[in-house]
C-alpha cells in the first residue's frame, strides 16, 4: 500500500511539474518597466511626411521605464505583446515639447558662414562644456540672424506605427 501511495505521489509531483513548464512555455511577455523592448516603428509627421523607420533594418532597442524614448511613446506601448502592431499619435506635450520661445537666440551675423545664411539651415556647436548643440537658422535680418535651439521635432504632433519585436528581462 505505501508502495502505491508513493508512486502515485510521484506520478501527481511529475505531472504538475509538467503543467509548470507548459504554463511557463505559454507565458506571454509584455512590454513592463524594467524589461529590455525591441521594436520596428515608423514615425511620420502630421502631412504624412516620415521622419524617420527602422522597417527592414536593425531594431531599435531600450529598457521600458527608463525614459529612454519620448514619454508618450513608452506610455502607449506598455501592455502590448510581442508580434502586436500598434499606430500611435504622440501630442507634443508627451514628445518633444512644445516651441519654446526662449529657445530663440539673436546673434550677429558676422559669426556664421556665409553659406549657413538660409532659413532652414542646420548649425551644429558646442556649448561651454564642450558638449553637441543643434540650431536652425529661423530668421536672417539685416545684421543678425535668429537661431532656434528647440528640438526639431518641438511642437509637432507625432505619428508612429509600432511592432513590438521581443521583450527580454533585463
Amino acid at each position: 500500500m505505501k508502495k502505491v501511495l508513493l508512486t502515485l505521489l510521484f506520478l501527481l509531483m511529475g505531472a504538475v511539474l509538467v503543467f509548470a513548464a507548459e504554463a511557463k512555455k505559454k507565458e506571454v511577455k509584455t512590454v513592463a518597466d524594467g524589461k529590455k523592448i525591441s521594436i520596428e516603428y515608423t514615425l511620420k509627421l502630421e502631412d504624412g511626411t516620415k521622419v524617420d523607420s527602422n522597417v527592414g533594418g536593425k531594431p531599435f532597442t531600450f529598457i521600458q521605464g527608463k525614459h529612454q524614448i519620448i514619454p508618450g511613446l513608452e506610455k502607449a506601448i506598455a501592455g502590448m505583446k510581442i508580434g502586436e502592431t500598434k499606430d500611435i499619435v504622440v501630442p507634443p506635450e508627451e514628445g518633444y515639447g512644445p516651441v519654446r520661445k526662449e529657445a530663440f537666440r539673436e546673434v550677429d551675423k558676422k559669426r556664421l558662414p556665409a553659406d549657413a545664411l538660409k532659413v532652414g539651415t542646420m548649425l551644429q556647436g558646442r556649448d561651454p562644456s564642450g558638449g553637441v548643440i543643434y540650431a536652425r537658422v529661423a530668421e536672417v535680418k539685416e545684421k543678425t540672424v535668429v537661431l532656434d535651439f528647440n528640438h526639431p521635432l518641438a511642437g509637432k504632433k507625432l505619428y508612429f506605427s509600432v511592432k513590438i519585436l521581443d521583450i527580454q528581462d533585463k
